[in-house]
């Protein structure tokens, strides 16, 4: 097995949900009222505590933040003062955390909320890829419009679960390929379809947001969405144009430029990330080169 570099540090039905390059007329890959798989757990993503640097004492009075009107950081919505991630380019540690009730999103360390982070998203519990962190603070990747959002989340201020996945997945446009690594070992590596020149598939870094079903589709038995949007489509069928990861039922759409921006995988791919015994956990950091 070839072996990954070690990652950069600190690094159910849904009434309508449409993913940018999933449907079935033309290249669209649009998907119907899809419902979704509760995910399983996955070696490796067992609860942890977060790091003792997270836990410093609150040194000011609590102030808690006016939520009203404030975008929800989700795939539907936008948050428009989200920092930007300041290096896509590098693979998140694999540190994850779960919202177990609404909480606010901040532009930075004690300064404003910009956004409202839901418990789920498309059904599935919100699992999102903590990036930086600091004394009683964590940044983490949003859902959100504009691709490369992110926020930064209280530890003092919230409850937030906590668990860890050596999971990575990597893909390269150029050449078409996804490449799963487990614990920096290659599990499996498989020839896609990407986004055409007219709707490419965004490069950055971003996760796993959910795992779905659709018994009303036949192109791919799981969908997983991703943490990003298509750059070309600002709605797709009405929805918010979520890149996602999915099968396709004929392969002469793997090792070109095919979709109007989801990545196409082989059945096999999605075997592999979809393995009771070792199933790809939501949350699991993305890189899309």
């Amino acid at each position: 097995m070839s072996e990954m570099p070690p990652p950069a540090p600190n690094g159910w039905r849904v009434l309508a949900l449409w993913l940018a390059g999933i449907a079935l007329v033309g290249t669209a890959c649009v998907l119907l009222a899809p419902s979704p798989s509760t995910p399983g757990a996955a070696r490796g993503t067992d609860p942890v505590e977060l790091g003792v640097e997270l836990e410093a004492p609150v040194v000011a009075a609590r102030v808690v933040p006016n939520l009203a009107g404030l975008p929800e950081a989700s795939t539907f919505g936008t948050v428009a003062n989200a920092p930007q991630d300041a290096t896509p380019e590098e693979v998140p540690d694999g540190q994850l955390v779960h919202p177990t009730t609404p909480v606010p999103v901040f532009d930075q360390p004690g300064g404003a909320a910009i956004a409202i982070l839901p418990t789920t998203q498309l059904g599935s519990d919100t699992w999102v890829p903590v990036i930086a962190d600091g004394p009683g603070w964590i940044q983490v990747l949003l859902p959100s419009r504009p691709n490369g959002s992110t926020g930064w989340l209280s530890t003092q201020d919230t409850t937030l679960d906590s668990r860890s996945t050596s999971d990575r997945i990597v893909i390269d446009r150029a050449a078409f390929r996804l490449t799963l690594y487990r614990d920096h070992q290659q599990i499996g590596t498989w020839t896609v379809g990407v986004g055409t020149p007219a709707a490419p598939t965004p490069a950055g870094r971003t996760f796993v947001l959910a795992s779905m079903t659709d018994a009303k589709q036949k192109f791919s038995p799981v969908i997983f969405p991703l943490g990003i949007h298509s750059a070309t489509f600002t709605t797709y069928g009405g929805g918010p144009g979520t890149t996602g990861i999915h099968g396709w039922p004929t392969t002469d759409v793997f090792g070109r430029p095919s979709s109007d921006g989801c990545i196409r995988v082989p059945a096999d791919a999605l075997a592999t990330f979809t393995n009771p015994a070792e199933p790809v956990p939501i949350g699991t950091p993305v890189l899309i080169r």
